[in-house]
């Protein structure tokens, strides 16, 4: 169990991320998910996200697909 996210388990959390944010884009956009998952990883959000300072991965589902929306 992760007793702290900090920037060396950060890594663990965002594949779920993007994985639920990926889910929603394809949903919304009407594209298949590996493209969804392509443009999640070239985001701004996922850079983002990936940095644990930014508490990003803190963001919900919801939250996160509306950071995407207005920062992609």
């Amino acid at each position: 169990m992760i007793n702290a996210i900090t920037s060396e388990t950060i890594h663990l959390m965002i594949p779920y991320k993007v994985m639920h944010l990926a889910a929603r884009i394809a949903s919304k956009e009407s594209i298949p998910i590996r493209d969804a998952v392509e443009r999640v990883y070239r985001s701004n959000t996922y850079a983002m996200l990936a940095r644990e300072e930014t508490k990003l991965w803190h963001y919900g589902p919801v939250a996160m697909f509306e950071h995407y929306m207005e920062f992609h």
